[in-house]
């Protein structure tokens, strides 16, 4: 799919055929322009030359619960991946990938592994939403919420993932409200200040995962750059500038962050921040694996004591390794 040259391409027609041709695309969710009728025939032959929207995806479903997850190939060959997460109060969640690789080197996150090949384009971006609401619109559904958290930096891909924004939320877009979508970060301090300048009331989220810089140096090398006391002091401007509330992600480690001593720090860490955590068991990825049952209850619970706000994110398709921290484009696929 290449969107790139769509105004381009539109800039000798009349003012209404931009209007035209992304109602055609992200509201009809035509697929082909043969499809989009309501342009003229030169018109959809222009555009099907210029600016195809095919998409080149191969989708894995999970077993045991509504989850796919789609290995896309890009117009250079590369490849990435992007999940669909359906919930049982009908919200159907897309989580994107923002780079291809990631260069953070998270030791919990099989994406890290990778490295860094490049930057996703914006329509690279939006074509991942797309996708999957062609996919849904065949059940009578739409996406309802989108989550930068698949592979890749957001805010090391700053400029591109805010356009992809813009066409995600535009009511000509995919009309999907700015508080639908959340955008996740390994503790870009840069990106997070200027996030809170941008008009845009998306959702923060910060992967935390430790509460000391000794332990999250160890697990995210990016802390040696911005450690904690930063990162937070970047995050309470944050929350000065836009009153949002923001979520700060922990993923549980059996046996590396899950002792009771760090959900305690952790607690003096974040008490009185307008926040929420959400706690991660680890989905099995390299060497890690996550605590039992009872061990994030009493982590939960001593958070919850030391007067956090928490919730625990449900794990969707670790059998096609489309969890979180799974996500990797294998050679095999």
């Amino acid at each position: 799919m290449k969107l790139l040259d769509l105004e381009k391409v539109l800039k000798d027609q009349p003012g209404y055929r931009l209007k035209q041709v992304k109602k055609a695309l992200f509201h009809d969710l035509v697929e082909d322009w043969d499809q989009a009728t309501t342009l003229p025939l030169d018109l959809r032959k222009v555009l099907s030359k210029k600016c195809p929207i095919g998409i080149d995806a191969k989708l894995f479903k999970s077993r045991s619960s509504g989850t796919i997850k789609a290995l896309i190939t890009l117009s250079d060959g590369e490849k990435i991946e992007t999940v669909l997460m359906k919930h049982e109060d009908n919200r159907n969640t897309v989580c994107v990938s923002s780079q291809v690789g990631c260069k953070l080197g998270c030791k919990f996150c099989a994406t890290g592994q990778m490295g860094l090949k490049r930057d996703l384009k914006w329509d690279e971006i939006v074509e991942q939403v797309l996708l999957f609401a062609r996919i849904l619109k065949e059940e009578n559904q739409r996406v309802t919420n989108v989550v930068f958290m698949g592979m890749g930096e957001p805010l090391l891909n700053y400029e591109n993932v805010m356009k992809a924004i813009e066409y995600i939320n535009d009511k000509d877009g995919l009309n999907i409200g700015a508080r639908k979508i959340s955008v996740s970060t390994a503790g870009v301090v840069p990106g997070i200040l200027k996030l809170a300048g941008e008009p845009y009331q998306v959702n923060l989220a910060i992967s935390l995962h430790a509460p000391s810089d000794k332990l999250r140096s160890e697990l995210m090398p990016i802390n040696k750059k911005y450690p904690i006391k930063k990162l937070l002091q970047a995050v309470d401007e944050y929350i000065d500038v836009t009153n949002r509330k923001v979520m700060f992600e922990y993923i549980l480690l059996r046996d590396v962050n899950d002792d009771l001593k760090y959900a305690r720090e952790l607690s003096c860490l974040l008490r009185g921040k307008l926040c929420v955590v959400n706690l991660i068991p680890c989905n099995k990825v390299l060497e890690f694996f996550p605590p039992d049952k009872d061990e994030i209850k009493e982590f939960k619970e001593v958070l919850e004591k030391g007067g956090i706000n928490v919730v625990q994110r449900y794990s969707f398709g670790q059998d096609i390794d489309a969890a979180c921290g799974q996500l990797a484009v294998k050679s095999k696929k």
